[in-house]
């Protein structure tokens, strides 16, 4: 089992907010880049 202070963290490339690992990112972890959903739609529209 895993404890919160050892999991891995990330900053969103969006909000700037840090992130933890989550079980559902674990097959692509290096891949993601934002904390959430919102986050990923409001990036490309301001692309």
């Amino acid at each position: 089992m895993h404890h919160k202070q050892i999991l891995p963290t990330k900053v969103c490339e969006h909000c700037q907010r840090p992130f933890s690992w989550r079980k559902k990112w674990a097959r692509d972890w290096e891949q993601v880049r934002y904390c959430s959903e919102r986050c990923k739609c409001e990036a490309k529209k301001t692309r």
